[in-house]
């Protein structure tokens, strides 16, 4: 775990957080002077290079490098996309329904996960929502729903309306027995502790770097399982996406036998140089003493609302880093704390919390009192 000097020492590479208590992480992670570095570096090589395309394409392969290790893949298993759906639709372009047309999915899933499946329903997939008890969705239900009949099983890591953290290697186990795929969304985790999607046994894994990655919008990363690369062909493709990119042969298809089959055109460059940075962050920072600040501090938040009794969202048990507390007018509540100096988010009836390692304690604190002044617009718990 990190010292108080070493977690201060690493705030002040974060300029906002000398004003601001910033929870806003499940949105959008601070920005850190590493990343505007990347941004100048970017610039330079514009303005300096006598073919930035050689460099931009040497720090694209770079990072899809450093990505792949940083979930313990390959790198001919990383695709390098510019968001979530960028990386969910070439996978859902590619798969077929006739013999196994269902997807089953829980109703905690980002709306970008519903909206692609459903738009499937012309091609002949079926989609079944499994719904929450208590914030959860039970693995028993998965049990329950997958069969013979299953093609995929979409899954949230960490859902975004409650902070709910799904069992994926129990999940896993269930799809594989019935012979479906998982694709896991790690959007909401990926960044907040160590990840290993051998170990999970995922298929299919799709994050961004705009939240806990602390980068930039514009710019994610689809993990296909390198069994499953060249036995998928996606009817959305691009000139990135072909063997040799630069053959510019147009009368010819010939897709790349690697994950960049999956990729949807002109890298995002500038992103790129910015998501790199902030990627090295954290990997100098180590994912174990990420993991354990923010397991510190969701601990003492979900105790701290406890005794105001406040309704949490989230399970009493989570680790983090997000936490939803249900408010009877969660934007009201939103622009009070932002009034304080508090930078959070809702969603429907959820205030949310969302810790990275660079917050404190003070900052659990801070946001406790705040909600200690407004609890005419919290539910309180029974």
């Amino acid at each position: 775990m990190l010292t108080d000097q070493e977690i201060c020492t690493l705030r002040s590479r974060f300029p906002i957080l000398r004003e601001k208590t910033y929870l806003y992480n499940c949105s959008q992670g601070a920005l850190s002077d590493a990343v505007e570095g990347g941004m100048r570096e970017y610039a330079a090589s514009w303005r300096t290079s006598s073919s930035p395309w050689d460099e931009w394409i040497e720090a694209y392969e770079a990072l899809r490098a450093g990505f792949a290790r940083f979930i313990n893949a390959e790198p001919d298993e990383v695709a390098i996309v510019t968001s979530a759906s960028a990386g969910i639709n070439p996978i859902a372009s590619a798969l077929r329904f006739e013999q196994r047309s269902r997807v089953v999915m829980s109703e905690y899933e980002f709306p970008t996960m519903g909206h692609i499946w459903l738009a499937q329903r012309p091609r002949g997939a079926q989609i079944q929502f499994l719904d929450g008890v208590e914030n959860r969705v039970p693995t028993e239900a998965y049990a329950r729903a997958i069969d013979e009949r299953t093609c995929i099983v979409p899954l949230t890591h960490v859902s975004f309306l409650n902070g709910f953290r799904s069992d994926v290697a129990a999940v896993a186990r269930i799809a594989h027995a019935s012979g479906a795929l998982v694709l896991l969304d790690g959007y909401q985790d990926c960044g907040t502790r160590p990840l290993d999607v051998k170990a999970l046994d995922v298929d299919f894994f799709v994050t961004g770097t705009l939240k806990y990655l602390l980068g930039p919008p514009g710019l994610g990363f689809l993990y296909v399982r390198r069994e499953l690369v060249e036995r998928l062909t996606p009817t959305v493709t691009s000139w990135m996406s072909q063997r040799d990119v630069f053959a510019f042969r147009t009368k010819h298809l010939d897709m790349a036998p690697a994950a960049r089959r999956f990729e949807g055109g002109t890298p995002p460059i500038p992103n790129i140089y910015q998501g790199r940075p902030a990627l090295d962050l954290l990997v100098r920072i180590g994912m174990e003493n990420v993991a354990a600040q923010i397991e510190r501090l969701t601990r003492a938040f979900l105790q701290g609302a406890r005794r105001l009794h406040v309704e949490s969202k989230t399970p009493a048990d989570s680790v983090g880093p997000l936490v939803v507390l249900r408010a009877k007018d969660a934007a009201l509540l939103v622009g009070k704390l932002t009034a304080r100096g508090i930078v959070t988010s809702s969603r429907l009836d959820g205030v949310r919390f969302a810790f990275h390692v660079y917050n404190t304690m003070d900052d659990v604190h801070t946001a406790l009192a705040a909600l200690e002044e407004n609890l005419d617009l919290l539910v309180r718990a029974c």
